[in-house]
């Protein structure tokens, strides 16, 4: 019984996001869905840059996390189109600068 409320639960609060996430602008929309779509581990150390022409760039600490998480990306991909009204075509994932003080933890 737990168990289908939890289901519930997680299905309600889906929809809640998505509503909120269609009151963006198309251009913000995909920076604001990235951290629900990839997670609060990938999120903590990641940063949406920005949203152009439909592709999402997203700042990463080094080539290593570059590596996984463009394996990962078409996963993103269908996700992230679910919450926006314009479409991802596609999430760039480049490495931030050293020495820079915004860049992902």
């Amino acid at each position: 019984m737990k168990s289908a409320q939890l289901e519930q639960a997680g299905l309600d609060l889906e929809k809640l996001i998505a509503q909120s996430l269609k009151l963006a602008t198309p251009s913000e929309a995909p920076l604001l869905a990235w951290p629900v779509v990839c997670g609060s581990a990938v999120a903590e150390r990641t940063r949406a840059l920005d949203f152009q022409q439909g592709v999402l760039r997203i700042e990463v600490a080094d080539s290593g996390w570059k590596t996984e998480l463009q394996a990962l990306a078409p996963r993103y991909l269908a996700s992230i189109n679910r919450y926006t009204s314009d479409p991802v075509r596609r999430i760039e994932f480049v490495v931030a600068r050293p020495g820079r003080d915004n860049h992902p933890r």
